[in-house]
């Protein structure tokens, strides 16, 4: 039985070099495409293209390469003449401008504003998602992942660096965050996205899926945990208010897969305890 065939675009990044060590693991034939790759390919098979390239916190900084990524290079891999399915990694930043506790389903309308600096990956985003749909010939899809976590080693986050603050400070410190008590996010675990973009892959039906859990945890929730648990106090330095966040539809994944992501606290608990037990 010949092996499954993934081709990794962006395979050198947090999300890209996790599913890169995950197929490889469960079997899969799976390819790296570097910088140098000749775009499109004619006549070689890449099976199932994963899509991980993009750029996040520098995108205003780097707008050109931000283009590049999210759209340019799409355009190019998806002139390719030989591939079962694409899997386009975008993000649920998408619904950021949504009314406090809008229900963002897959097919909420989005607003969008180009002289809005910060809405070019918003724009550069939902770009890549309609070049999908229109080139995809029915066969690439889109994964609208919310804010990723694997560890507390994570080299980038909110949720990993708030981690490592608080195993840094001994038992009964306060700890001070650059945020605010009010500040939410939906948080899903590595693992999670991984077994979901394989899913969506092989036997995703839909054009577009929110992968997320479909729960906001506040910074405030995140100290009561930590002191719970962990032994520390939180404190906040920002004393904002800002807007509360949509909450991600997940039914699609739910309906589809049988999607059960694990919540927060299921999975730093352990950690937190650990921390308290080697302070």
């Amino acid at each position: 039985m010949s092996r499954q065939i993934a081709t990794i675009i962006g395979g050198h990044g947090f999300v890209g070099s996790a599913l890169a060590r995950h197929l490889s693991a469960a079997g899969w034939d799976c390819r790296l495409a570097g910088r140098d790759t000749a775009w499109p390919m004619k006549d070689q098979p890449l099976g199932h293209v994963f899509y991980c390239a993009g750029l996040t916190g520098d995108y205003l900084q780097r707008a050109a390469d931000t283009v590049e990524a999210h759209v340019s290079l799409l355009v190019r891999v998806l002139q390719s003449s030989t591939w079962d399915s694409l899997v386009y990694l975008s993000s649920t930043r998408l619904y950021d401008g949504l009314s406090a506790g809008v229900r963002a389903e897959e097919s909420t309308l989005l607003p969008v504003a180009p002289q809005v600096p910060r809405h070019l990956f918003d724009l550069t985003k939902l770009t890549g998602e309609s070049l999908c749909h229109v080139l995809g010939q029915g066969r690439a899809r889109v994964a609208r992942l919310a804010s990723v976590y694997d560890s507390p080693d994570d080299a980038q986050g909110f949720l990993p660096a708030l981690l490592r603050q608080v195993a840094q400070a001994p038992r009964g410190a306060t700890v001070t965050i650059d945020s605010s008590p009010q500040a939410a996010r939906d948080y899903i675990h590595l693992p999670d996205v991984l077994r979901a973009l394989v899913d969506i892959a092989q036997r995703g039906t839909q054009s577009v899926y929110n992968v997320a859990t479909g729960e906001n945890v506040r910074n405030d929730e995140l100290a009561q945990l930590v002191g719970r648990l962990a032994g520390r106090t939180l404190v906040f330095r920002s004393d904002q208010v800002p807007a509360a966040p949509a909450v991600v539809d997940i039914s699609r994944l739910q309906h589809e897969f049988g999607w059960r992501p694990a919540r927060v606290e299921t999975v730093i608990g352990p950690w937190l305890r650990d921390m308290a037990k080697a302070s």
